[in-house]
């Protein structure tokens, strides 16, 4: 199943900017080869409109987008407009207890929208054995067919 140019093209920009080659395609490839860093994500080049996405949602807080290598018929990615030191879930500080709180109520109303009152499930990637590859906080919300358990 080949990608829409569309999707190749935003794959082929998220490649670039996080320096992976074709063969390092995988998710797991990815996190071992992702490094912590102050400078922008991607996420943050998405929020700034520098890169293309399908965003599903917006506000004040929070940007919600379909990811552009799927893991289900529904993948959204729900991120923090704002970082502030929030890499990964094992960064967070009780000053982040709000930004947390609405990520979580954000997938609560993107599962809605999305039409998945049948369940869904929500994914926290945390550091590199944790299969994170980008180091800005972000729930994978997951959908539109049956989970299996245990994951990965």
């Amino acid at each position: 199943m080949s990608l829409p140019p569309s999707a190749g093209g935003r794959l082929a920009v998220l490649r670039t900017h996080l320096s992976l080659s074709p063969a390092m395609a995988s998710e797991k490839a990815a996190a071992l080869a992702a490094t912590p860093s102050d400078g922008p994500t991607i996420f943050d080049k998405i929020i700034k409109r520098e890169i293309p996405a399908n965003i599903v949602y917006e506000d004040e807080q929070v940007l919600a987008f379909r990811d552009i290598a799927p893991q289900a018929p529904i993948h959204i990615l729900i991120i923090p407009k704002i970082r502030d030191g929030l890499t990964g879930l094992s960064k967070a500080e009780e000053r982040h207890c709000e930004i947390l709180g609405r990520l979580l109520y954000t997938a609560k109303l993107v599962a809605k929208q999305e039409g998945l009152e049948d369940g869904f499930r929500i994914v926290i990637n945390d550091g590199p054995t944790g299969g994170q590859s980008v180091y800005h906080l972000h729930i994978h919300l997951l959908g539109g067919r049956q989970m299996d358990w245990p994951p990965g």
